[in-house]
């Protein structure tokens, strides 16, 4: 099968982070014919701040462990984010989008106004979304319109959210909005006289766009090339693996049942830090947040000692020399984060206020004991050592060893 691929690009010479899209169940969308597959890409801007990369991954995990069934919480994106292009209405305007996979409704209007054109259909309704604190809310009126992602992506009669004035939901000047990527369950009681929205994957699904509700995500470490990577729409793209892709079923522990939530446990080199419990799987994250109780031990295990400058753990040169692999067992399958791989790339130390010579761990405290229903999360310090599967049509996500699995580029 071809399926439809979204390369990440870099778009300036700051750090960029890879990210990936979700993909959910179609609930409301009418189907058309199937229409061919293309191999046409959607490349994406990736921005990023990594000075802030503790904060942001801190605060994404206390919002998504603390949501409720009326709201869909993200961390404040001005410390990381990425965005796209994204053309609404036909002909289109284009907006810069927030790509946010832990969110699932698609709205306009944070900074650049909605244009309507034929297309354009005002459905009558309300949207509401909050992500976390009372201001980063968003509110206003739902429409159906056409989305453009690219020439073969293209979706027709879209629910979009158009934001009322001076509601943005805190987003920095340079996003318009969100391109809502996450499962269409957290689309629930956010728009008015309606139960779920169908997202912008299950619309790619149901109109035949694409074949199958798949999504494949290949990341380069953002200490090589340009940090770019690749979203494989309808499948995964096999030429990115080094191995098999090991499938796990979507964990049924809440709240991370409600995500691309997984069951695992984590050890450091031969001693268990953390037993097998839930947690999700995040490209909004950048590092790796992990119960309070499990960060504690990995700090003892390594020696670390938390820096204040940083708000990283850091190392000296002969810890980091003794530093074992962490080992994250997923569904029987262990996944190798080696030395190399659980340290900031030092290249880019000054970006997070670090010195030059330091070495900093991306282990961080996700601010809660383990037993919270959401003890970890795979941020893309993880995800861009291993190549990842969104399986909405059986439940799963996969996991795949690449080229980049044991580099030594930080």
């Amino acid at each position: 099968m071809v399926a439809n691929k979204m390369v990440l690009s870099k778009s300036f010479a700051s750090l960029l982070l890879p990210v990936l899209a979700f993909v959910s169940l179609s609930v409301r969308a009418s189907p058309r014919p199937r229409a061919p597959l293309s191999t046409d890409v959607f490349k994406l801007a990736i921005r990023f701040n990594p000075r802030k990369a503790t904060a942001v991954g801190q605060a994404r995990a206390r919002a998504l462990l603390q949501r409720d069934t009326s709201s869909i919480s993200t961390a404040s994106v001005e410390g990381s984010f990425f965005s796209a292009d994204v053309g609404v209405g036909d002909p289109p305007t284009y907006y810069t989008l927030l790509v946010d996979t832990g969110s699932s409704n698609t709205w306009v209007g944070a900074n650049k106004s909605y244009e309507k054109t034929s297309t354009s259909k005002d459905t009558g309704d309300q949207f509401h979304d909050s992500y976390g604190t009372g201001s980063e809310t968003v509110f206003g009126e739902e429409y159906l319109d056409t989305v453009t992602l690219n020439s073969d992506l293209v979706i027709t009669q879209q629910s979009i959210g158009v934001a009322e004035y001076g509601t943005n939901a805190n987003l920095p000047a340079s996003l318009d909005g969100i391109l809502g990527l996450g499962p269409v369950d957290l689309t629930e009681n956010t728009v008015s006289n309606t139960n779920q929205v169908p997202t912008v994957m299950n619309n790619l699904y149901t109109q035949g766009t694409i074949s199958s509700e798949v999504l494949g995500a290949f990341f380069e470490p953002a200490s090589v090339g340009d940090g770019s990577g690749e979203l494989t729409f309808g499948g995964y793209d096999s030429s990115k693996i080094t191995g098999d892709v090991n499938y796990v079923p979507i964990t049924t522990t809440s709240p991370s049942s409600e995500f691309w939530g997984v069951d695992l446990s984590i050890s450091y080199g031969n001693t268990v830090i953390l037993a097998e419990t839930a947690g999700i799987v995040d490209t909004g994250t950048p590092t790796i947040p992990i119960a309070t109780d499990a960060y504690d031990k990995y700090q003892s295990a390594t020696g670390a000692t938390y820096d204040s400058n940083t708000g990283f753990l850091m190392i000296s040169s002969d810890q980091y020399a003794n530093l074992s692999s962490l080992y994250f067992n997923i569904g029987g399958v262990s996944y190798e984060l080696t030395p190399n791989a659980q340290i900031w790339p030092r290249s880019l130390n000054s970006d997070i206020g670090g010195t030059s010579d330091g070495i900093y761990l991306v282990v961080m405290d996700n601010g809660s004991d383990s037993g919270s229903g959401q003890d970890f999360t795979l941020g893309h310090c993880f995800l861009e050592r291993f190549y990842s599967v969104y399986d909405a049509t059986n439940s799963r996500v996969g996991f795949a060893t690449t080229e980049y699995t044991t580099a030594t580029s930080n």
